[in-house]
């Protein structure tokens, strides 16, 4: 390694690592640094992929003991072994963290281990436990993501107060689980743990699940988490939480402003995370963080400094993987003259409960807000012959549709493989597809995307024609 390069990205999740390979398969000379010894970042090893892991082992565990019986399949006794429901995860994250490295080889881009430091505006110094390096480049994408965040009142010690960091791994089955919050996170964890057989209790601030998403999706989600068991206070305004040494407990106002108080094994807090910029030096280059702590940037992705540009959570919207991932693809092409776009409406949103909830688009709370006039097509999965075979009848799609010229405004989804569905939905809207198009389109029968279709029927005045 020589140290000088035509691109260093800093940070090696899904922004980071997919905007090395791409400026690399444009002919640029790449370096990236990540400061913790395996790549792929906060979805890699601790987010995304630890918890559809574990989300996907607590489904099995869940259908096999309550829902073989129905399908005339007989287990007997059946137990979790916990241990080995964490060692599968850990296994998952091995393999992707082993591809990310074979990438970066195959993509000849250089791999520096270390907490990156901006010296001036075209060198970093790279400081690891046994070394310090000091790289040069033309070009710096910062793709150094974000860490839990916490409330006042609530100090996470990552023993009996954790995080979902803490919560991927715990030594042992907790007997008893409070989840600040009712997020995507938060709902995520409560059913690995509901699923399971933890006693789960969701403290929620806003009067809905999901509240970021479309509210008829929030009031579906509650109802199916009702079913594991999980007990959901909304309205509630947690006041302190404190580490009992073998438990926790969280004081709280509930939704009617009276003080009560909890106690279970863990309390995790999932109230949202925050830009992660810690060691970068950026006033070495004249950045100043916003008081979110997100760096400021322009329609490019560029920040005050020309040659270096930000991606991902560090930057303001939805922190997705996916949305990382777009972003960095966009700025490796930025640099190389190109001019790629990036709908944010578009983005979809994913929360990986069962039923999965999926959304792209606006929802109707944003369409009454701007006076958008609107026709809603919805579909209950009750009524897809492919639900009913798979049990899987919980949930909807509603579409929403502009009367005036068919375009599909947004659509919201909760129900089986909603993740994978809403791909669709996505397509249609980026290519500005009407409802009346899609409705002709042929569907596959029986599938879960043909709820879909029964919905842009509906939606343009035709009615569903589906079972």
């Amino acid at each position: 390694m020589d140290n000088q390069y035509d691109i260093i990205v800093i940070g090696s999740g899904p922004g980071g690592y997919v905007s090395a390979i791409r400026a690399a398969q444009l002919g640029y000379k790449v370096a990236i640094v990540e400061k913790y010894n395996t790549l792929g970042g906060t979805c890699t090893n601790v987010g995304c992929i630890p918890a559809k892991a574990l989300l996907d082992s607590s489904e099995h565990y869940h259908q096999a003991k309550e829902q073989f019986k129905t399908h005339g399949i007989s287990l007997g006794g059946i137990t979790l072994d916990f241990s080995q429901f964490i060692s599968r995860k850990a296994d998952v994250v091995k393999q992707n963290t082993a591809g990310l490295v074979y990438l970066m080889k195959k993509n000849k881009i250089d791999v520096h281990h270390g907490t990156g430091s901006f010296i001036d505006a075209t060198h970093l110094q790279v400081t690891a436990a046994d070394k310090s390096t000091v790289l040069t480049g033309r070009y710096f994408i910062i793709a150094t993501g974000s860490k839990p965040s916490s409330i006042p009142g609530v100090t996470i010690d990552k023993k009996r107060i954790i995080t979902s960091t803490e919560g991927l791994s715990l030594p042992s089955q907790p007997g008893s689980m409070i989840i600040i919050g009712g997020g995507v996170i938060g709902v995520e964890m409560a059913s690995v743990y509901a699923r399971i057989g933890t006693e789960v209790t969701i403290i929620e601030y806003t009067d809905s699940l999901i509240p970021t998403m479309d509210r008829e999706l929030g009031k579906a989600l509650y109802k199916t988490l009702g079913k594991l068991k999980i007990k959901i206070l909304l309205g509630s305004k947690v006041q302190s939480a404190i580490n009992n040494g073998s438990s926790a407990s969280v004081s709280f106002l509930d939704a009617e402003g009276r003080p009560q108080e909890i106690t279970a094994d863990y309390c995790l807090v999932a109230v949202g995370r925050k830009a992660y910029t810690e060691g970068l030096n950026l006033q070495a280059v004249g950045i100043t963080p916003e008081k979110n702590g997100k760096i400021k940037v322009n329609a490019q992705l560029q920040t005050v400094v020309p040659n270096i540009y930000a991606i991902g959570d560090v930057i303001d919207g939805p922190m997705l993987a996916h949305k990382a991932e777009d972003e960095g693809t966009f700025v490796a092409e930025v640099i190389h003259g190109g001019k790629p776009h990036i709908k944010y409406e578009l983005i979809p949103a994913v929360v990986y409960t069962w039923p999965e909830v999926a959304a792209a688009g606006a929802t109707e709370e944003q369409l009454r807000a701007q006076g958008v006039t609107y026709t809603v097509g919805k579909f209950p999965y009750m009524a897809s012959a492919r639900a009913r075979a798979s049990m899987d009848t919980d949930g909807f799609v509603k579409v929403l549709v502009s009367p005036q010229y068919g375009e599909v405004l947004g659509v919201h989804i909760i129900g089986p493989r909603a993740a994978d569905v809403i791909a669709q939905a996505v397509v249609a809207m980026e290519y500005e597809i009407t409802a009346d198009d899609l409705s002709r389109l042929s569907y596959a029968h029986p599938t879960y995307s043909e709820v879909l279709k029964d919905a842009y029927l509906i939606a343009t005045g035709k009615g569903a024609i589906n079972i």
